[in-house]
This record gives C-alpha cells, sequence and structure tokens, in this order.
C-alpha cells in the first residue's frame, strides 16, 4: 500500500487552520497577564465605580475581538510551496512579506511544539540558512503544520538532492568546480603563454 503525501512539488500548501486557535490562544494569554498586573489591581478596589469594570471589560472583548478576525486575515494570507531547487512562501495582512530560500543555503531544519501545539497537533519548522546561521532567529518558519517530520524529511531530502545553484529569481546555474592551488596555478600559467603567443 502506498503511503499518502501530504506535500508535493510545486504545490502551494496553507497551514493547518488550528494556527488561528493557536494564535487566539497566545493572545488570550497575553491579555490575561496584562490583566494581572493592570486592570485586576484596579477592580479589587472596593470604591471603584462599576462603570469603570464596563469599560474594562468591553475594552478587553473588542481587542479579542479584533484580534480574531486579524488571525483569520493572516492565515488566510499564508502559504508555502517547494519548487525542484527553492522554497517560496508569503504571509501578512497589513505589511505582505514574501521570500525565497534556495536548498543549497539551508544548514539547519529544526521542529518546535509547544504545549498548545502539541495539544492542537501542529508544528512549526524552522528553517536557517548560510546567511542566518550565526543569528537566532531562523530566515523562514513554516509555521502551523501537520504531518511536520514528514514535511522535514521532504525537505531534507530537496537539499540533499539538490544538484545546481539558485539564483534567487527561480533561474539556477552551474554549481562551481573547486580547483586546487596547483589548477589555479596552471590556468594563469597557460593564459600567460597564450598571451604570450598572440604578441609574437
Amino acid at each position: 500500500m502506498e503511503k499518502e503525501t501530504h506535500f508535493l512539488l510545486n504545490t502551494p500548501f496553507k497551514p493547518s487552520r488550528a494556527i488561528i486557535t493557536l494564535f487566539v490562544v497566545y493572545f488570550i494569554f497575553l491579555l490575561a497577564f496584562i490583566g494581572c498586573f493592570t486592570a485586576l489591581p484596579a477592580l479589587s478596589v472596593s470604591d471603584l465605580n462599576p462603570v469603570v469594570s464596563v469599560i474594562i471589560a468591553v475594552i478587553a472583548i473588542l481587542l479579542l475581538a479584533f484580534f480574531v478576525i486579524w488571525a483569520r486575515l493572516y492565515y488566510e494570507s499564508m502559504w508555502y510551496e517547494l519548487r525542484e531547487d527553492e522554497m517560496s512562501w508569503r504571509r501578512g495582512v497589513w505589511f505582505r512579506t514574501t521570500g525565497i530560500v534556495p536548498y543549497n543555503r539551508i544548514t539547519n531544519l529544526d521542529l518546535r511544539q509547544g504545549p498548545v501545539m502539541r495539544w492542537l497537533g501542529i508544528s512549526t519548522l524552522s528553517i536557517q540558512t548560510a546567511g542566518y546561521s550565526g543569528q537566532a532567529i531562523p530566515e523562514i518558519k513554516i509555521e502551523g503544520i501537520e504531518h511536520a517530520e514528514e514535511l522535514r524529511e521532504f525537505v531534507r531530502s530537496m537539499v540533499r538532492g539538490c544538484t545546481t545553484h539558485s539564483d534567487g529569481t527561480g533561474g539556477t546555474t552551474p554549481p562551481p568546480s573547486p580547483k586546487t592551488t596547483d589548477q589555479q596555478i596552471l590556468t594563469e600559467l597557460v593564459r600567460i603563454r597564450t598571451f604570450l603567443e598572440k604578441k609574437n
């Protein structure tokens, strides 16, 4: 029986819709954290006007509703695509961000899954490249992915099988052939000889 493949070349794919829930849960945690140090002390005052309590609750609800809308729009803007020699991605609601990562620049593939992500059955694949190796932030994060292990193995196989170098525009250039010092000296001597023969 053939194993089901969830990722195909030249076929854009999106994260799981569970990423919307993940964003909302994180935002609720953030609101609760802020509320513990700001709104909660104010609400605990015995002579606090009830109107203030209602205003604080309404602001929190409006912020949450706004964030839920933003999370849905952000999810709709996200996509990734694996090609023969590179991967591309796009995301963003107000400010769109796109990028292309050639496989021959990829140095690390790390899976991350926190408690909430584990509960939702999704993971994040962080992709580090040669130019970003010294930085803590990966060049690209494929977020909210189900079957993340399969995706990591798929990308890893593309990295191993990459025989050409992408020029970052979808085109390819042949890989440079490494030359030893002796070969470089010989090449230079041949050039000098050719030049002198033409001169005589």
